[in-house]
């Protein structure tokens, strides 16, 4: 018994001062909400990891499309970067070649440089999207015919 009572003094200051439950902690590990097929199609999923505030200015968003998916085209008022954490997919900005996104790969988008990227044919992506307060700008639907023609070209080279 006297062991027992030492164990829970011994262990009962890491108890008290454990993880503060104050600390607001998200995670990409999360799928995150389905989003409504508004600005693109397929199946995605968004993961609001920290939203702009008055404290910080920008977003960190995960976002897993499934295989096979479009986005359609869109800018940003500020510079936007992904990190590709799994899987594969596609991006491209207006008038320059489309190109493939792998595991591990970051790229970045200058402010108001249109653009779209996606998943690939056979491979779901998710990424972590770091852009600006202001919402994100459409601008013309991206089809699947031309999803599709993107797909053919990328999968031939």
């Amino acid at each position: 018994m006297k062991r027992l009572v030492a164990i829970l003094f011994a262990l009962l200051p890491l108890i008290v001062h454990g993880q503060d439950s104050d600390y607001k902690i998200t995670s990409f590990l999360n799928e995150g909400i389905k989003a409504p097929n508004t600005h693109h199609i397929g199946d995605a999923w968004l993961n609001f990891l920290l939203k702009a505030d008055n404290s910080i200015d920008y977003n960190i968003t995960q976002a897993t499309f499934s295989p096979n998916s479009t986005l359609d085209w869109h800018k940003h008022t500020t510079p936007q970067v992904l990190i590709i954490i799994e899987g594969e997919g596609y991006y491209q900005e207006r008038g320059k070649e489309p190109i493939i996104l792998k595991k591990g790969d970051v790229i970045k988008c200058e402010k108001d440089i249109e653009h779209w990227h996606t998943s690939a044919v056979g491979s779901k992506v998710s990424y972590i999207a770091i852009y600006g307060s202001e919402p994100t700008v459409w601008t013309e639907k991206l089809t699947k015919e031309y999803y599709d023609s993107v797909a053919e070209k990328l999968q031939r080279n």
